[in-house]
């Protein structure tokens, strides 16, 4: 029996895969756009977390709890507040108005930012902490300074600090609510994998989002391979 539905359906897959395979401009300047906004506010949140939670997983000093257990709270910010903690700031009344980056690229990397570094941070932090404690004592006994015990425990720890990035960048490129605030969903300059299909729904325009979809689903099942075989390497170690 014949379904419109489902042949409305076939043949969006088939307008999606068309985009796929013939590399349609738009679909691809999405993808970029997409890459290098998450690429960014990635490597900026990896370089400065991850030495951020060595410090506070290898240090002792009062309020330490504390600002674990912030740490782990913020791991799970809802993308739409921080959407409008930035949108507040960014705005022309705001303390950074003047800057004018609302709808831009660059806030859109900020938002991402402030998404992946705390995960970035707290499981960094979480590794350090389960080194061996025997692997320092042994680097104390050996004379090693402060700066080589710190290297030596970030080292045994690599793979758990690998599968932290790696699990911040399946964060911030399947993120949505925040970006879509303060980046305007602008066509041709703001307007990223999630934000499209999220348009492209509403305006019933389906090839476009099933083709980015298609990508997202792609990069999710590299991204959680890479976790585990990074995962599968650090029990190995």
């Amino acid at each position: 029996m014949y379904n419109p539905n489902m042949a409305l359906l076939i043949e969006g897959f088939q307008r999606a895969f068309s985009l796929l395979v013939h590399l349609d401009p738009e679909l691809l300047g999405i993808i970029y756009l997409s890459m290098k906004v998450s690429g960014l506010a990635l490597c900026i949140a990896a370089i400065s977390g991850i030495p951020l939670g060595a410090v506070i997983g290898l240090r002792r000093f009062f309020g330490k709890g504390l600002v674990v257990s912030i740490l782990n709270t913020f791991m799970g910010l809802p993308p739409v507040v921080v959407g409008l903690f930035l949108y507040l700031i960014l705005s022309r009344s705001g303390p950074m108005g003047f800057m004018g980056l609302l709808y831009s690229p660059t806030a859109m990397i900020m938002a991402q930012i402030i998404l992946a570094l705390p995960i970035i941070i707290a499981l960094s932090l979480a590794a350090v902490t389960s080194v061996d404690e025997t692997v320092k004592q042994s680097a104390q006994a050996l004379g090693a300074t402060s700066g080589q015990i710190s290297y030596l425990v970030i080292n045994e720890a690599r793979y758990s600090i690998m599968a932290a990035v790696i699990a911040a960048f399946g964060r911030v490129i399947a993120e949505v609510g925040a970006v879509l605030i303060v980046g305007g969903n602008i066509a041709g300059y703001t307007r990223v994998m999630t934000t499209t299909i999220a348009l492209e729904t509403d305006k019933g325009d389906f090839e476009l989002a099933l083709a980015l979809g298609i990508v997202l689903l792609a990069i999710s099942l590299i991204v959680n391979a890479g976790l585990h075989l990074i995962q599968k390497k650090g029990v190995r170690s």
